[in-house]
């Protein structure tokens, strides 16, 4: 048997047993329709793209802003009789904007491609177009893994040999807000999850930690986005913060202040991840020693491929991982997902705070990310 008759024949009998198991309506033609032995030799990628703005069931504060709503770009790209779905999410720290994601989408020109299987081509040639614009190249990067995945009838986390049953609890975040609304908030969330994330960062840290402590005994992360300008009034907090059911601590401080972070992780009692000081692959050797683990979110590290090369590098650095999102819909948040048995702590709960979501994608239950056999990142677009 061919190669190529080889792999078309166990995407064909794995899609197969996917449908016969499932009972879900597959959002792709089936394997069956799509002709391995022309790879290469058929039309090219079609890249297409729109803008969709996400709307928040709450106002959503960290130390440095608040916002209703986000900003976003939804992204397809077809291939022969398939689609990939990718989305690019721009959250105001990002420094993107919907004009410049889709001014960059419009020169990225896809057509060129002939077999999506070249996914370290594609996506070296996506990179070589600008120094920045991480979402935008995020977008292209998980709508061509998902392209790919359902080619072959298969989700990510099987095509990287993970076990779905290793996936962590996922946090839940709660903003900084008035104590009336910190209460409400616990109350929506506490019996659904297994850990939340607090946003902390202001002079009202230990009043939102109290006021969430009136309602669940819940394991708790903080996430001082940057927030706390003291190292040693960072520490201080820190030992408050164990005594009190915190589990670990986001960023700190300022990125720039590398050596006042490390003072911090030194002596910490907590796990200290890195999240805006980490954006892509080449920045973990500068923040190796400054913090004990790195956030790794697909906005920032241009998608699922460098995320993938992020996790098992910093695992070989003995680093911690979590892998995090922006407020996105189930497209990223799914695609993100697929890494999730790599990580140690998982905050994926963009798309469960908006309330306009266009998949169906990975599912919470019981406060566990559960992860499906539908192939590529996993998607049933909602009608």
């Amino acid at each position: 048997m061919k190669r190529r008759d080889f792999i078309k024949t166990t995407a064909l009998g794995a899609a197969g047993v996917l449908a016969a198991g499932s009972g879900l309506v597959s959002c792709a033609p089936s394997t069956e329709g799509f002709n391995f032995n022309r790879l290469g030799t058929g039309a090219g990628l079609k890249l297409s793209f729109e803008p969709y703005e996400l709307q928040l069931r709450h106002t959503f504060t960290v130390s440095s802003y608040s916002r209703k709503t986000t900003p976003g770009v939804q992204v397809r790209i077809d291939y022969e009789g398939f689609t990939g779905y990718g989305e690019a999410s721009m959250p105001p720290y990002l420094g993107q904007t919907v004009e410049s994601v889709t001014r960059f989408l419009s020169k990225t020109d896809l057509s060129q491609f002939k077999d999506p299987f070249q996914l370290e081509t594609i996506l070296a040639y996506v990179d070589s177009l600008s120094p920045g614009d991480g979402a935008a190249k995020a977008a292209i990067d998980i709508a061509l893994h998902d392209l790919v995945g359902k080619l072959l009838g298969q989700p990510w986390w099987r095509l990287w040999g993970l076990d779905p049953s290793k996936t962590p609890n996922t946090t839940f975040t709660i903003g900084i807000d008035t104590p009336d609304v910190v209460r409400e908030k616990t109350r929506e969330c506490a019996d659904r999850f297994k850990i939340l994330k607090v946003k902390v960062g202001l002079d009202n840290d230990k009043e939102m930690i109290r006021t969430i402590r009136e309602v669940t005994d819940l394991p708790l992360a903080v996430d001082a986005n940057q927030g706390w300008k003291d190292r040693e009034q960072a520490l201080d907090e820190i030992f408050w913060l164990k005594e009190n059911g915190i589990v670990m601590v986001e960023q700190p401080m300022a990125k720039e202040r590398p050596d006042d972070n490390a003072w911090i992780t030194e002596r910490s009692p907590l796990p200290i991840f890195a999240d805006e000081a980490i954006q892509r692959l080449a920045d973990i050797p500068a923040i190796k020693g400054a913090y004990h683990g790195i956030n790794i979110k697909l906005m920032k590290s241009t998608g699922m491929r460098e995320a993938w090369k992020m996790a098992n590098y910093a695992h070989a650095e003995g680093m911690r991982v979590m892998v995090g999102c922006m407020t996105e819909t189930s497209c990223a948040v799914s695609a993100a997902a697929q890494l999730s048995p790599l990580a140690d702590f998982a905050d994926l709960d963009g798309n469960l705070l908006i309330t306009n979501d266009l998949f169906k994608g990975m599912e919470v239950i019981d406060g566990k990310i559960t992860l499906s056999d539908r192939p590529g990142i996993g998607l049933t677009p909602i009608k």
